[in-house]
């Protein structure tokens, strides 16, 4: 049977489209990355190193206009570097040419760019090695640990409710997660919503909101949500909800982008619809994965409920900051040990787990 050369050629000049299309967002976010590079460096080698380490000032002068101009600057020379397509970002998104003169900028200036950074890191947080091993710090230091580690078991009880209450935030977060998490993960997943306008746009949007909402640290979180319903496990819950549900949508999506194409374009070709597509083509490639990532993020869940509760999020964290508030360090022992054991044995169990999936 003779083949329609016009339907033949439909598949791949929508794949072609795609690929023109995916090069240019490409292209926007290496020119973006690309003038936060520039603005960034500049910045960092004018107030760290010039200001703080060369002419050693204790209040930075500050200028909006100043900032301004660095900015205009940086948008120039970023935009300019990106559209020679020589840059770090183009080479980050798969959009450089492949040339000698792309190999030395990305070198030249993946150089400089670390070495600004790490000094400029040394500036700010005044590393000092002397200060570290002082005599004064070394005693204060054996005062500490040797209260941590003569625990106060009068309090044994209260710190078992308190760490069974850290592991329960931790469960109800991952487990409420997973519902929304499972439904945004598809709708940003860019290999899923690329064939319209309309679809890449609510893609667009999410990825924003959810990179915004997942780079709030839980423990901000839990500081908002301790002012919205009261300091508290609730609190504390809602935080970490909120923080896995962005976190883990970004993990899911990535699963979802690098999925076989091969069982989609199959279900594609029989005429299928977008829902068929996604529950015959994609989720049965991505339920591996997903669980592993759910399991991994109850783990990483149990390790951060007991830090926000150092902000009112409720379990050990909340007792730990009571007794360490007081400079009752024997009792600080015994809370910092039941938190190691429990985060130990959660971490082997989902090792455990994630090794029986896989």
């Amino acid at each position: 049977m003779k083949q329609n050369p016009i339907l033949d050629s439909h598949p791949q000049r929508i794949i072609a489209k795609n690929k023109e299309r995916e090069a240019k967002y490409n292209l926007v976010k290496a020119i973006l990355l690309d003038i936060f590079f520039v603005f960034y460096t500049i910045i960092a080698v004018q107030r760290a190193i010039y200001y703080k380490f060369i002419l050693d000032l204790r209040e930075l002068p500050f200028s909006w206009g100043e900032i301004g101009i660095i900015f205009i600057i940086s948008v120039i020379i970023g935009t300019t570097w990106a559209l020679t397509k020589t840059s770090l970002s183009c080479k980050l998104f798969g959009v450089a040419k492949d040339n000698k003169v792309t190999r030395w900028t990305v070198e030249i200036f993946g150089w400089v760019l670390f070495n600004v950074t790490f000094i400029a890191g040394w500036v700010v947080t005044k590393l000092s090695l002397v200060d570290l091993f002082s005599a004064e710090g070394i005693e204060g230091a054996q005062r500490i640990f040797g209260a941590l580690f003569q625990p106060e078991m009068g309090i044994f009880d209260d710190a078992l409710f308190a760490i069974i209450e850290t592991i329960y935030i931790a469960l109800l977060a991952t487990l409420i997660s997973i519902p929304p998490t499972l439904i945004l993960s598809f709708f940003t997943a860019r290999n899923l919503m690329r064939d319209n306008k309309i679809s890449f746009a609510v893609y667009y949007i999410l990825r924003i909101v959810l990179n915004f909402v997942r780079s709030i640290e839980p423990l901000i979180w839990a500081i908002i949500f301790s002012v919205w319903v009261g300091i508290g496990p609730y609190a504390g819950m809602i935080a970490l909800l909120v923080h896995t549900i962005a976190s883990n949508a970004k993990l899911y999506s990535e699963a979802i982008e690098n999925i076989e194409e091969g069982p989609v374009e199959a279900i594609s070709a029989t005429g299928a619809n977008k829902i068929q597509i996604v529950w015959y083509a994609v989720v049965p490639q991505i339920m591996l994965p997903f669980l592993s990532f759910t399991i991994y993020r109850w783990d990483i869940n149990v390790r951060m409920a007991t830090v926000i509760g150092l902000v009112g999020g409720g379990g050990i964290g909340t007792m730990l900051m009571q007794y360490q508030g007081l400079a009752r360090w024997h009792e600080v022992g015994l809370i910092v040990l039941m938190i190691a054991f429990v985060v130990w044995v959660m971490d082997y169990i989902s090792a455990k787990i994630r090794e029986a999936i896989y």
